[in-house]
């Protein structure tokens, strides 16, 4: 009795703040936690019944780990891995070293209007939809209107029909993630770097260090545990791919599936022509498992060489 009571005590002393989680908590239970009971259609072959989605639910099929099948048993297995991952490990080395960078060259920047201009120059294309990325890349890459083969007729060099050329789209996907995504993260970094105690710059210049001596001694350490834990949360999506970077940038060009198919977007290929919602699901039950444990696994090491830059 003893506990309870001092459970509904701290109750009553803490309600302003427990009211103020009330709603992050619901949105989570309802929109994160309720829908993993769905978890169970990876093992079923799922139909619908006329009597609803429980109803559809409990009476298909149990298959076991056949719909796990769909990713594995094909010869695409490998390919959409690589490329999932691949892509996932450039695009967190890349994001972190350039975002990084751009923080910290915003952050020297005097003229805080022209850094407030800079800034919302890199911050805007973030909202920008895939499908208007996707045109807009179109826009240069066209075979007969582009803008790069109007260059290259122009130098009297012969048009590239980029849409049917799988050996340049590794870096232009590279370049349109990193255009579209950099802005934002250096923003979150360049936060970090306006919070950092100017007592600390100013103790490193009367000791004698130059600029880059501040960001190396100064900058860079106060930016490690952001810059780790940033890492480690996207370590945890390395098996998840932007649909719409691969699909709606390449325009879904079959050429270009050696180097443009990923987990998502063979998914998506794979459920409009087969129909089938269990695959879909082991599909993203598989994601969602290796990146726990990549998560976990990430987090273990960095514990090691640093407790207070851990996650948990």
């Amino acid at each position: 009795m003893g506990a309870i009571g001092r459970f509904f005590k701290d109750m009553n002393k803490n309600t302003a703040m427990l009211l103020m989680v009330l709603p992050a908590t619901a949105w989570f239970i309802l929109f994160s936690y309720l829908p993993m009971a769905g978890m169970i259609i990876a093992f079923k072959e799922y139909r619908y019944s006329r009597n609803g989605f429980l109803s559809s639910i409990i009476e298909s099929k149990w298959v076991g780990l056949q719909n796990f099948k769909f990713l594995f048993s094909t010869n695409d297995a490998y390919i959409i891995t690589r490329n999932t991952v691949l892509y996932n490990v450039v695009f967190i080395v890349l994001g972190l070293v350039i975002a990084v960078a751009m923080a910290i060259m915003l952050a020297e920047i005097t003229n805080k209007r022209l850094a407030k201009l800079y800034q919302t120059g890199m911050f805007l294309p973030y909202f920008l939809s895939w499908v208007i990325v996707g045109y807009f890349v179109y826009s240069f890459l066209s075979l007969d209107r582009g803008v790069f083969n109007q260059i290259a007729e122009m130098l009297g060099m012969d048009p590239v029909n980029w849409y049917s050329s799988p050996g340049y789209w590794p870096i232009m996907i590279v370049v349109v993630f990193l255009w579209k995504s950099v802005g934002y993260n250096s923003v979150i970094y360049l936060a970090a770097i306006m919070g950092i105690d100017k007592s600390l710059y100013e103790a490193a210049m009367i000791d004698g260090a130059n600029k880059w001596q501040q960001i190396r001694n100064v900058t860079l350490p106060m930016l490690m545990p952001l810059m780790t834990i940033l890492t480690l949360l996207a370590i945890g999506k390395i098996f998840y791919a932007d649909f719409g970077l691969f699909f709606q940038v390449p325009r879904d060009s079959g050429t270009l599936y050696s180097v443009t198919n990923v987990i998502d977007t063979y998914v998506y290929r794979g459920l409009k022509s087969t129909g089938e919602i269990g695959m879909t699901t082991a599909a993203g039950l598989y994601q969602s498992i290796i990146g726990f444990i990549l998560v976990i696994t990430s987090n273990g090491i960095v514990r090691k060489f640093n407790k207070d830059n851990a996650l948990f």
